[in-house]
């Protein structure tokens, strides 16, 4: 028989494991940014390694350079990604994952891998609904 955990006891408890399903919860705002369509696709695209910002951009098809730029604030700030700039002219910088990064992007990096094998069969889906 499996041992159900207990929940969290203290208010502290309570807000250092987060609650996904209450309204005012700071783990959602992390949770839109990781699974926004530009969130997915940067972490997944950086878990090959370092990249400049232009090579990002050429990298992730559509991106406009300000929601590239935006994203990776948004990934920056939840810890997920590192920003080096070297100081020489004209300005050099480069974006990769953070330890924490790599593991949230081998988890995003999962589902983005389902969705294409199960592609095929999503998009039967629709059409059948469709008709």
């Amino acid at each position: 028989m499996t041992e159900i955990p207990n929940p969290p006891a203290t208010l502290a408890e309570r807000l250092q494991r987060g609650n996904l399903f209450a309204e005012k919860c700071p783990s959602r705002d992390i949770l839109t940014h990781v699974t926004s369509r530009w969130g997915v696709l940067l972490l997944v695209a950086l878990l090959s390694g370092t990249h400049r910002f232009s090579e990002l951009r050429r990298k992730v098809g559509g991106i406009s350079e300000k929601m590239l730029a935006q994203t990776l604030q948004w990934l920056e700030s939840d810890g997920f990604v590192e920003r080096i700039a070297y100081p020489v002219i004209p300005p050099h910088v480069e974006y990769r994952l953070t330890p924490l990064g790599q593991e949230i992007a081998q988890k995003v990096e999962s589902l983005a891998d389902w969705i294409e094998v199960n592609l095929p069969d999503i998009l039967a889906a629709k059409r059948q609904k469709a008709e």
